[in-house]
């Protein structure tokens, strides 16, 4: 019975390798894409939320804000379709996310993590409404650490690179921590300072630490 689990199971993560990046680029694309479609085919908005753009946002205008939210979301989903630099796609959608959380999606106040959480909903409650742009951003963080899979654009690169073998390489260290402090402190920066800056210093003390003890 062990055995059977065991061949059941290194049979579903070989398929896993082409099917569930596949099926999550294919929804993060059409998400993406029917948004940046609509600000493509619509009026600027952002006049109204001006003030709610989170550094360095707030430094333009908020017409180039427009521009950059627009073309991020169709250009990024593409390359999220294609499976091109998937990691670096995923990513740039996950910071569009934090900025739209921060500017429409975040409570105006808050001051405990359970009065943060009522926010999580998707109707407007006057305490903020972030539940699906969070989910989304949760989706695409698996492509950030993974990748785009082997239906992709990325692994045939590697693949006429002759480097598709890497593709298997697991290094568990302190910079591996580090790496995943970055992905989520960084966006974490925009929407809670606090907590975006606590991540970072800790993945600068996860890339400091091995050096330092050489």
């Amino acid at each position: 019975m062990t055995e059977l689990y065991d061949n059941i199971t290194a049979r579903l993560r070989t398929s896993g390798d082409w099917v569930w990046p596949f099926l999550l680029r294919l929804i993060m694309f059409y998400e993406f894409w029917t948004a940046g479609m609509k600000k493509l085919n619509g009026n600027n908005w952002f006049e109204r939320i001006e003030d709610k753009f989170p550094f360095p946002m707030n430094l333009l205008s908020t017409d180039l804000n427009w521009l950059l939210a627009t073309w991020g979301e169709l250009v990024f989903s593409m390359m999220l379709l294609v499976g091109l630099f998937t990691r670096f796609a995923a990513f740039s959608l996950i910071v569009i996310t934090t900025v739209a959380v921060v500017t429409v999606h975040w409570p105006a106040e808050w001051s405990s993590l359970s009065q943060l959480w009522e926010g999580y909903v998707i109707s407007n409650n006057g305490a903020g409404n972030f539940r699906i742009p969070l989910l989304f951003a949760l989706m695409l963080v698996p492509l950030v650490f993974y990748g785009g899979g082997k239906l992709s654009l990325d692994h045939i690169m590697l693949k006429v690179m002759g480097r598709d073998a890497y593709v298997q390489d697991r290094i568990s260290d302190l910079s591996a921590a580090g790496w995943a402090f970055v992905v989520i402190g960084v966006p974490l920066l925009l929407l809670v300072p606090v907590w975006g800056i606590t991540l970072v210093v800790l993945s600068l003390a996860c890339f400091m630490v091995p050096a330092l003890v050489k």
